[in-house]
């Protein structure tokens, strides 16, 4: 199985904007048949340092995760995300 981890910074990173970016994420749940499971958790202890969410997805395998990146469904959520974003750090493993 693998599973990815994606941290999100947000430019805005009022609670509305936060919890509209976790709702838009959680949004593909269902929509896209490769992604086993979806995750998005806004940051309980924020700082200056902190990202404000993270999104854990999880997939058969690494090809199953190549067709979730090219689904249209995932690059309509990127496109939102690419405009809300500040920055990003993620960790892909295989479990």
């Amino acid at each position: 199985m693998i599973i990815n981890h994606l941290l999100l910074k947000l430019k805005d990173r009022s609670p509305e904007q936060i919890e509209h970016t976790r709702s838009v994420l959680l949004g593909m749940k269902g929509k896209i048949d490769v992604l086993i499971d979806i995750q998005a958790e806004a940051n309980v202890r924020p700082g200056p340092s902190a990202h404000d969410l993270i999104l854990i997805t999880k997939f058969e395998s690494m090809a199953d995760m190549e067709k979730y990146l090219a689904h249209p469904v995932h690059l309509d959520v990127a496109r939102f995300i690419g405009s809300v974003l500040d920055t990003q750090a993620s960790v892909c493993c295989e479990v």
